[in-house]
C-alpha cells in the first residue's frame, strides 16, 4: 500500500477536506475508515491521501463532478456528515478543484 493516490492522467477532480476535531473519539475512528472502504466502492473514485495534526487534511480524488455528487448524496456518508457536524468537528471546510496538471516521483 502506498501513502499517495495513483492518479491517472489529467483531468480529474479533487475533493479537499479540511478540518478541525473536538475532544474525544466518539466512533470517529471507526466510521472514518468504513468512509474509506465505501469511497473505494463508488464508481469514479481513485483513491485519497490523508493527514492529521493539529488541522485534518484528507483530499479525495475522482473523474468527474457526476461522482462526487453521487457520494455526497451516498446514504451512509450522509449520516457520517450529520454525525461530523453534531460530534467530531469544532470547524470544516469542503473544496472542489479540477486537477489541470501533476507531477512528481
Amino acid at each position: 500500500m502506498t501513502l499517495l493516490a495513483n492518479t491517472p492522467k489529467p483531468p480529474y477532480y479533487a475533493v479537499i477536506f479540511t478540518s478541525v476535531r473536538t475532544a474525544g473519539d466518539n466512533d470517529y475512528g471507526e466510521t472514518a475508515n468504513r468512509m474509506i472502504e465505501l469511497a473505494e466502492q463508488q464508481a469514479g473514485y481513485l483513491g485519497s491521501e490523508s493527514a492529521r495534526e493539529d488541522v485534518g487534511i484528507t483530499v479525495s480524488y475522482w473523474t468527474d463532478l457526476e461522482s462526487i455528487k453521487n457520494w455526497k448524496a451516498n446514504t451512509e456518508h450522509q449520516e457520517a456528515q450529520k454525525n461530523g457536524r453534531k460530534l467530531w468537528y469544532e470547524s470544516f471546510k469542503v473544496r472542489i478543484s479540477r486537477v489541470e496538471r501533476d507531477y512528481g516521483m
